[in-house]
């Protein structure tokens, strides 16, 4: 897609899980970017996930603190910066949160996701309609529902919302969609399994069980435990977005899976499994913390993910075994307690008032 000058790629949301390991992966794999992270740094955002970049990609890597509502702040960078790419991974993201407190939901994920197509589009009018421009929305499997016992999602499957979450997911999907049919913006979407792997959020089922059992609290199982998904490591889906965005055709939607259906219960016996093995516990001993709890309202039974379009179109496929990059995930965790202390105290949101401050003071 681009040549051999540096270009200038937006990724909002790059302070979160998915975003820091692909801004990460950018910086690391190619020296022709100069990423722009914009991120609000609410719960979701680690300011410090970059603090440990090298020189020469700090150099490449620009943050700004910013929420994708603001239609001045994003009017501002778009004409300081015009972007010739947009990654578009910043939303909430957590469905418990979005039954108890769905309107920030529709407003970060369906109104952010209207004001960043607008500013992007505003732009691309203004530089003559770059064609090698792209608007990649990263997005999840979730807006389809949920499957019976067998078949898959492909990317002709019909959307069925179940949660807040997954609707305000949903509209987003649309918007994107609208604003590449009707104004022709070179607009693609990318719609992803369950992530895991390294900076995500202890409140997530992998992280949240592996905590737990290095403090033996109890290891809180939905339902029966059988809800099944479709996991997906995240340096594979940072891999998976880059070809998309590279080399994806514009108007079209790409279902990204790792083909590792797991039931919810096979994930927790397997951390078990691990973790009393790296913390020298006798075998079961872990397993004796499980407790399951009131099934959550609306929670899809299945999801599953046919890859096949962007494996036979694009060429990428899942490199990760499911085992191999749980124990890699796991020993991340335990290297990286530090980082998890940070989170569960809030002590990672004193940069934002900190920096709050100083820019005041500035003013």
């Amino acid at each position: 897609m681009f040549g051999e000058s540096v270009k200038k790629i937006l990724i909002t949301g790059g302070a979160g899980f998915i975003g820091t390991n692909l801004v990460r992966y950018l910086l690391d794999g190619r020296p022709d970017y100069h990423v722009y992270n914009l991120d609000a740094l609410t719960y979701a955002g680690h300011p410090g996930n970059f603090d440990d970049l090298p020189d020469n990609l700090k150099s490449r890597y620009t943050f700004v603190h910013g929420d994708i509502r603001d239609a001045k702040l994003l009017e501002e960078l778009f004409a300081a910066h015009h972007f010739d790419g947009v990654m578009h991974l910043a939303a909430e993201s957590h469905v418990d949160r979005s039954i108890t407190g769905p309107e920030a939901f529709v407003d970060t994920n369906v109104g952010g996701t209207f004001q960043l197509l607008a500013a992007s589009l505003r732009d691309w009018q203004a530089r003559d309609c770059p064609q090698d421009f792209r608007f990649l929305h990263v997005s999840t499997d979730e807006v389809y529902g949920s499957l019976g016992d067998r078949g898959l999602f492909t990317e002709k499957t019909p959307y069925d919302p179940s949660s807040p979450y997954s609707a305000s997911k949903a509209a987003s999907d649309h918007f994107v969609r609208a604003y590449g049919r009707t104004y022709g913006l070179p607009v693609m979407i990318t719609n992803c399994s369950n992530n895991y792997g390294p900076y995500q959020f202890p409140e997530k089922l992998i992280p949240l069980i592996l905590l737990n059992i290095i403090e033996e609290k109890p290891l809180p199982i939905y339902g029966d435990g059988k809800n099944v998904r479709d996991w997906l490591y995240v340096i594979d889906h940072c891999e998976a977005l880059l070809t998309v965005f590279e080399t994806g055709k514009s108007g079209e939607t790409y279902n990204v899976g790792g083909g590792a259906e797991r039931q919810n219960i096979e994930i927790v016996q397997a951390l078990c499994s691990i973790m009393d093995e790296r913390l020298g516990r006798a075998f079961g001993t872990s397993a004796g913390l499980i407790t399951y709890v009131t099934d959550r309202p609306g929670h899809d039974r299945r999801y599953a993910i046919d890859a096949g379009k962007i494996k036979n179109e694009l060429g990428w496929q899942a490199r990760y075994s499911f085992e191999k990059a749980l124990e890699d995930t796991v020993g991340w965790y335990l290297d990286n307690m530090g980082w998890v202390d940070s989170v569960r105290s809030g002590d990672y949101l004193k940069w934002i008032e900190l920096n709050y401050q100083k820019r005041q003071g500035e003013q």
